[in-house]
């Protein structure tokens, strides 16, 4: 049963949605008029039935009373006989006498019209009684109106006490016939009522019918067309034989739908061109680009833009992009995007901190895009930049400038306050002292020299400054840098050893940058080792190991070439010759290990005894990155620390290939 009640109010509920507006503001027009109408007519009738009432409870109160006035005295005589032919002649003259009868003060019926029959009594004859009502006052002269309901209408019921010399002797019962005009006005205007409400409706339903096949069908026909062209549907005809101005509309439709279809036949395939065009070039710039209309949906995004946002294998064009945007980029520019979506704004900029997949900083620019009029917003162009490692140089070259000042600072501070004491107090200090004070100076001097020297030869090396590469003599110039330092390492007490194979192939690198490093890691050692030490010097030839940067396919001119050119070369393997550079010193700990190369960071500062620039370590890696190699280290604090790396061999047939491939043939560059 539930079942069929859900199916009957959606077959209502559908066939009401299929009425247009027009047809729907009708229909509850009109059920608003009739239910009116309907009100007022029924109202009307409800009065004239309650005028009849009471005009039949009146006239039923007066016959009773005038009735009551001739019979009290015939009853009092106990003279029924008069009383029962009074009573005939009085109901055979008045036809709105429904019955008349008779009871005494027990209630025990006596006479009735046209209930009452003579009979003998007997021991069978039945006791006839008024069941009077219960709020019936016998003690009062006012008769008691009452109406009930037969099947002829609404009966008056009257009942009059009769009293004669203030004692009661009975009552008196008499039933009116409703008043027949009024009855028959009421029915008249009742059945004239339904009439109208029925003729309305039908009217209505009519009206209705007669719209939906002449009115909503075209109109419904006409706006599924619409949707259709809008869509981009140009095929779509309407087939209606109708005339008149929905005719003219319906062939004026089709013959638009027809211009439509051939100017889109015409200009698909240069759309389309240039649709190719415009994406071919999206899909190369370097930036990021996503292009969304004013509902926040994706029209067109390049690779870069999936890769920043990790969108490969994600179909995002027709999806609004807040949805698939990460949530730190969401949360910052939508605000921003509905404001220009709305005209409030034209351009935007931000830079945002991506943590996922990787930690990245991105720019990203918002521009509104407008029509050929510049009138209206068509949509929003979004450029997206990685700018990880533009935050990272500034990072940096802030960082480099805030140590560089601090490190000149103190050797100045130190030069200018000697000098100063010098020059106020100088003839009454003594001779040692100015001495003192002069030694201070000069190795302040000096010390401000390395930090200036350092931070050129840094920068000359980061600068991308290109470099001559030829074959270098390990054994010469690790003798060089010996002799260098040999003083130094007798005075400290630091025994110096040289381990070095005799008979070393030349290496391919640049002399003077190869003893720079070998000067750097030298002094470094004999700094951090204490009296009775030992720094040791180490070069020996590796056994060729295979190096995984090419297909195993290449030439072995290719294979040579690897090393004189990073881009255009390729190699398996190279003979190498490692340097290692040991000490007995302090050592440095695990969590120092990866920092000392960065430029500024001295061991020294966490054990306040030592001074140096803290550029030493970060010039040698930055010489190593420029020979294709990586210094590595081994330390145990308390034990001692051991550098190494490792340098490629020259022989002819690379010597050959590098000549081969440079216009001077003096000089082999390879950077």
């Amino acid at each position: 049963m539930l079942a069929f009640l859900t199916t009957i109010r959606n077959v209502i509920n559908h066939w009401w949605y299929e009425f247009t507006l027009q047809t729907k503001l009708l229909a509850v027009a009109t059920l608003v008029v009739s239910l009116i109408m309907s009100g007022l007519t029924f109202w009307a009738v409800n009065t004239i039935q309650q005028d009849a009432r009471l005009n039949d409870t009146r006239f039923g109160r007066d016959l009773g009373l005038l009735l009551a006035s001739n019979v009290t005295p015939l009853i009092a005589e106990n003279n029924l006989t008069e009383v029962a032919q009074f009573s005939q002649r009085f109901y055979s003259s008045t036809s709105s006498v429904r019955y008349m009868l008779y009871a005494d003060e027990t209630g025990k019926m006596f006479f009735g019209i046209p209930f009452w029959e003579p009979e003998v009594e007997n021991s069978l004859t039945i006791e006839r009684k008024i069941q009077l009502p219960e709020d019936y006052p016998s003690n009062e002269d006012q008769p008691m109106v009452r109406q009930h309901n037969t099947p002829d209408g609404v009966v008056t019921d009257v009942f009059i006490p009769l009293i004669a010399d203030s004692k009661y002797l009975g009552v008196l019962a008499i039933g009116i016939n409703p008043n027949q005009t009024a009855v028959i006005s009421t029915n008249f205007t009742r059945d004239v009522t339904i009439a109208v409400f029925i003729t309305i409706w039908v009217m209505v339903i009519l009206a209705g019918v007669i719209n939906a096949l002449t009115i909503t069908k075209p109109i419904k026909e006409l706006l599924v067309g619409v949707k259709q062209i809008a869509t981009g549907n140009f095929k779509q005809r309407i087939d209606l034989p109708l005339g008149g101005e929905l005719g003219e509309l319906i062939f004026s439709f089709n013959e638009m739908a027809e211009r439509l279809e051939r100017y889109e036949e015409q200009n698909i395939e240069e759309l389309t061109a240039e649709k190719a065009k415009l994406e071919t070039l999206v899909s190369t710039i370097a930036d990021g680009a996503v292009l969304i209309d004013n509902n926040m949906q994706v029209i067109l995004v390049n690779p870069t833009a999936r890769r920043i946002f990790t969108w490969e294998g994600v179909d995002v064009v027709g999806k609004n992009l807040l949805h698939h945007l990460p949530q730190s980029v969401q949360m910052e520019i939508s605000r921003t995007l509905y404001e220009m979506a709305a005209g409030e704004r034209e351009s935007a900029e931000f830079r945002i901190l991506l943590n996922q997949p990787t930690k990245r900083t991105i720019r990203i620019l918002l521009t509104t895009v407008l029509n050929l009029q510049r009138e209206s917003i068509k949509g929003i162009a979004i450029t997206v930049q990685d700018i990880t490692r533009e935050v990272e140089l500034n990072e940096a070259k802030s960082q480099f400038i805030s140590n560089i000042s601090h490190e000149l600072r103190t050797p100045l501070f130190n030069i200018k306050t000697y000098i100063e004491t010098l020059h106020d107090y100088g003839e009454d200090l003594a001779v040692e002292e100015r001495q003192e004070f002069l030694a201070t100076v000069n190795n302040e001097t000096d010390r401000l020299t390395r930090l200036v020297n350092d931070v050129l030869d840094l920068s000359k090396l980061e600068s991308g400054r290109t470099y001559s590469f030829n074959g270098v003599d390990l054994a010469q110039a690790l003798e060089q840098t010996l002799r260098t330092y040999q003083l130094n390492a007798k005075d400290k007490g630091i025994q110096l050893v040289q381990e070095v194979t005799p008979n070393l192939p030349l290496v391919m690198g640049n002399y003077d940058l190869l003893l720079q490093v070998f000067g750097n890691l030298i002094g470094n050692a004999l700094k951090f080792t204490p009296a009775g030490g030992k720094v040791a010097i180490r070069a020996y030839q590796l056994d060729p190991q295979p190096i995984i940067s090419g297909s195993a396919a290449d030439n072995n001119n290719t294979k040579q070439e690897h090393y004189f050119n990073s881009v255009s070369y390729d190699n398996n393997y190279h003979e190498q010759v490692r340097i290692e550079i040991s000490d007995t010193g302090i050592g440095i700990a695990p969590e120092d290990q990866q920092a000392i190369f960065d430029r500024f960071f001295r061991v020294e500062n966490r054990v306040h005894t030592l001074e140096g620039t803290g550029l030493g370590l970060s010039i040698v890696r930055n010489i190593m990155e420029r020979h294709h190699s990586q210094v590595h280290l081994v330390s145990e604090v308390g034990v001692g620390t051991t550098f190494w790396f490792d340098l490629t061999i020259v022989n002819d047939e690379i010597s050959s290939v590098a000549a081969d491939r440079i216009e001077d043939k003096s000089k082999i560059i390879a950077i």
